[in-house]
């Protein structure tokens, strides 16, 4: 029996492009690099590649779309999703948008290297945003050539995925598809260029709207238009806010946006580059470049080589940096707005808000019902004090953990069983850090009965906001590795892997051990640049 063909996408994808519909766009047709005035957008094609190939689909983000297995197998998938073919139903085009790159002002940046197909409406009503990266030059993308490489983007896929079944607000990964093209990069800007396979990568957001959309019309004078992208914000991505309140409007970014990073100081994940223009008004990680989760508990590890001078976007300086960029765009709202005291209140009293959430979090990770200030402030210092002291594997001690025993793991003269396998350096592991961790233990244990949960429910709750998996980077380089030599088996076991992050995975274990040694300081294991 022959198997009917899928349906046309055509017939599946509701395209409904209110984006482009709403809001001005760039008069000049050309596609060359310029400085684009009065727009919020330029329109653009994508570049065909000459031999598409489709890697991998998220399953999961492609019902999203409301498409099916069938779908994502068909030869149509791969042409649209790639840049090869555009439906009649779509308005590509690239974002105008500016920002803050490292406190700076750049300036005019744009999707320099992204591409939006359109905007489709679900069958549930949701709103999602296709867009292509690495789908060839717009008139943002200045000396660029608007491509992307197989490297950056398996990283870019398995990440966006990684983070949504870490319960990390985000944007999402379609597809992950090969051009049969190579491109050009220098990956750490030393000189050595190669040429490294082409790929593309679809994107979904309900939003790719960025604090840099709204600065660059300040930044202009352009203030009727920014009133015009705000007011369009605010009906489209925040109809539950009542037209023009600009307001709760910008404090409903800040509390998403401090949402988000709680949510990424709890899982130990580290952006790289938060800059304004990677900053989403959702509140949704974007733009996955040098990122990474923490090995060793480092507070000023960063995975961003560029950014290793001053170490901005350090792990521990993700709540301020983000603090900045909502300052930022404060500034950029004001000319609307017309009165800064409502914006600072809102600014201070988010301060305060992030406080308790980030203090809740922790709480959470050590398997306490709520947090007490009196007593936690002095057990999560002296804690983050000894994951210093000996070199502690972030995610693997806070799994551990977990099974703590009050009446036998306060022996200052041994290790616990759930410990060892966290610690890279056990040699360092001397009696005074022996007699140190007995002493937390000690108060830990005492903290815990004074709550009197029980030790199994303890335990279901901490492996709830604990994960037992995440991406790290030794990983990703294997599966790139992997794929560059054609074989892309890796890609497929990982994103199985993170689709379950919390659970026992037993045939996985070997993906939830420590950072080999081989990989500290392997290129693309450790450190990575902003080299796409």
């Amino acid at each position: 029996m022959t198997p009917h063909p899928p349906p046309a996408l055509s017939s599946i994808l509701n395209f409904d492009n209110r984006f482009t519909r709403c809001l001005p766009g760039d008069s000049e047709p050309g596609n060359f690099r310029r400085q684009v005035q009065g727009a919020c957008y330029s329109r653009v094609l994508p570049t065909p590649v000459k031999a598409p190939e489709t890697l991998a689909v998220s399953g999961e983000a492609a019902q999203l779309l409301d498409l099916d297995e069938q779908d994502c197998g068909s030869r149509e998938f791969t042409q649209v999703f790639s840049g090869n073919r555009v439906l009649p139903a779509m308005d590509p085009f690239a974002m105008c948008y500016g920002g803050h790159q490292f406190g700076n002002w750049a300036g005019q940046l744009g999707d320099g290297r992204a591409i939006n197909l359109g905007e489709v409406v679900n069958a549930a009503g949701e709103r999602w945003m296709i867009q292509l990266k690495g789908a060839g030059p717009t008139p943002y993308s200045r000396t660029a050539d608007g491509l992307a490489v197989l490297r950056s983007s398996i990283r870019e896929f398995l990440c966006s995925e990684a983070m949504f079944h870490l319960g990390i607000p985000t944007t999402r990964a379609l597809s992950l598809t090969t051009t049969g093209q190579p491109v050009e990069r220098d990956m750490f800007y030393d000189g050595h260029p190669r040429e490294e396979p082409g790929a593309v990568v679809c994107r979904l957001a309900p939003s790719f709207t960025r604090f840099g959309n709204f600065e660059i019309l300040a930044a202009r004078g352009e203030t009727a238009l920014l009133r015009q992208l705000m007011d369009y914000t605010i009906e489209t991505d925040f109809p539950h806010l009542a037209p023009k309140d600009y307001t709760s409007w910008f404090m409903e970014i800040s509390r998403r946006t401090m949402e988000m990073v709680v949510h990424w100081m709890r899982t130990g994940f580290v952006h790289g580059v938060m800059n304004t223009d990677n900053m989403s008004v959702l509140g949704l990680t974007i733009d996955f470049g040098p990122y990474g989760w923490l090995d060793d508990y480092n507070p000023l590890w960063t995975p961003n080589t560029t950014d290793l001078p001053g170490r901005r976007y350090c792990f521990q300086n993700q709540p301020r940096i983000a603090l900045w960029n909502l300052g930022r765009l404060a500034g950029a709202i004001l000319p609307v707005t017309g009165s800064p005291g409502p914006l600072q209140e809102i600014l201070d009293d988010t301060v305060k808000e992030f406080t308790h959430t980030h203090r809740n979090m922790l709480a959470a990770k050590l398997g306490l019902n709520r947090h007490d200030p009196a007593a936690d402030a002095e057990l999560v210092s002296s804690l983050f004090a000894l994951l210093t002291a000996v070199e502690t594997d972030y995610t693997l001690f806070f799994r551990g953990l977990s099974r703590f025993d009050p009446a036998k793991d306060t022996d200052p003269a041994t290790l616990p069983d759930w410990l060892s396998p966290a610690l890279y350096r056990p040699e360092q592991a001397g009696p005074d850090y022996l007699d140190r961790l007995g002493q937390w233990l000690k108060i830990y244990g005492l903290r815990l009965k004074e709550e009197g949960r029980p030790p199994e429910e303890r335990k279901k709750e901490m492996d709830r906001v604990n994960p037992k998996y995440i991406l790290r980077n030794y990983l990703s380089q294997q599966a790139i590795d992997k794929a560059e030599k054609g074989d892309f088996s890796r890609i497929h076991e990982l994103l199985e892997l993170v689709r379950r992050p919390y659970d026992e995975q037993p045939d996985k274990e070997k993906f939830a051990a420590r950072r080999p040694e081989w990989a500290r300081n392997k290129p693309g294991c450790s450190m990575l640049s902003c080299s796409s």
